[in-house]
């Protein structure tokens, strides 16, 4: 089976995808999930933080 979140597509993106998650506020932690806000702006979470 694929992993669809590793190799290389990560190298690609800035920082290899890592960053500070901001709905928990985890350090160095991939960021490759979107999630709409309440005003329809995109955010990058983590995979914990993806169905909150």
């Amino acid at each position: 089976m694929a992993k669809r979140n590793r190799g290389k597509a990560l190298k690609k993106l800035p920082a290899k995808g890592r960053g500070t998650c901001p709905i928990c506020h985890r350090k160095r932690i991939k960021l490759l999930y979107e999630r709409r806000t309440e005003h329809n702006d995109s955010l990058n979470v983590c995979k914990y933080c993806r169905d909150k």
